[in-house]
């Protein structure tokens, strides 16, 4: 085991953790930043920005299968264009040279300013004392002052774990190949740019959402043209109903109406996007017995915890 000191030790590499990081090195604060995957977090890896890179990409498909389609329908131009089709794996593998570009420059702002980065998994053992299994060894890191930036993960239904046909948001942006029939659980946003752009790409895809509209956190006037180009697109939407599981041949969704009527929903893939909960298991949290406000780290406007020289920020 190799002893580190630092004043600063950051836990997580998101948009609040490397920030926090690449700021307190500028300022001459001698800091350490622990990420267990790939720096950039969430939004740079498996969120805002791939997924706006697969919007793009479906976008471009559907105007290609539009303008063939016109094309077929205009003889006389003498124009004709073949039915257009879709590499999927090289579409995720150009979106991931995006993300690679973001992520690394990233870690070169890290490494410019002085902060030191250890890509591992890191356990809390007490709010001075870290500990970080890395591919090669492991650290006992002593800090003077704890920030503990480890984002949010998807929220799993109970009785649907992840797992197979039941899939996230982190496996819908890096499909191995398209499902012909996408069920989405969720009419929230991720839900529905992802559902969209999966319509365009050519997938039959259903929304099932538990309450009466679309976008049900937003204002209803705003959600209402977003409610128009999802039916203009031919996304089927089941508002104001339940999910009560997989069916037992794992190729439907059994879904349940207001007044009690149940059906089941033909789905390759069922794509649960019903929000985000914060992450503060599975690295030793627990050992700090810090004051929670439901299952987020309470803080308050300095992003101070309970404990003195901890501290909680991002998602």
């Amino acid at each position: 085991m190799k002893n580190l000191t630092t004043t600063l030790l950051v836990i997580g590499g998101g948009p609040a953790g490397y920030v926090c990081g690449i700021r307190a090195a500028q300022l001459g604060v001698p800091t350490i930043l622990v990420e267990g995957t790939k720096l950039g977090g969430t939004c740079l890896n498996i969120g805002c920005i791939p997924s706006k890179a697969m919007i793009h990409a479906a976008e471009e498909f559907e105007k290609a299968r539009h303008w063939a389609n016109n094309s077929a329908n205009t003889p006389t131009l003498g124009i004709k264009v073949a039915t257009p089709s879709i590499d999927i794996a090289q579409t995720v593998k150009w979106k991931d040279g995006i993300v690679q570009r973001l992520t690394g420059g990233v870690g070169a702002l890290l490494k410019k300013n002085g902060a030191q980065v250890i890509e591992g998994w890191a356990t809390v053992l007490d709010g001075k004392t870290v500990e970080v299994k890395t591919a090669q060894e492991v650290y006992r890191i002593a800090c003077q002052h704890l920030v503990i930036a480890t984002g949010s993960v998807p929220t799993e239904l109970p009785f649907m774990p992840f797992g197979g046909a039941v899939i996230s948001s982190t496996e819908a942006l890096s499909p191995a190949k398209l499902p012909k029939k996408l069920v989405v659980v969720g009419a929230g946003y991720i839900g529905l740019e992802l559902g969209m752009a999966y319509r365009k790409l050519g997938c039959e895809v259903a929304v099932v959402e538990a309450t009466e509209r679309v976008l049900p956190a937003y204002d209803e006037e705003l959600t209402r043209p977003v409610l128009a180009a999802l039916k203009k697109q031919g996304v089927v939407l089941h508002l104001g109903c339940s999910v009560q599981g997989m069916a037992e041949t794992g190729q439907a969704l059994r879904v349940r109406t207001a007044n009690a009527d149940e059906f089941a929903l033909p789905a390759d893939q069922v794509l649960v996007a019903v929000g985000r909960k914060a992450k503060t298991e599975g690295f030793g949290l627990e050992n700090l017995r810090l004051d929670m406000a439901g299952r987020a780290i309470k803080v308050d406007d300095q992003c101070r915890t309970s404990m003195r020289d901890v501290w909680a920020i991002g998602d």
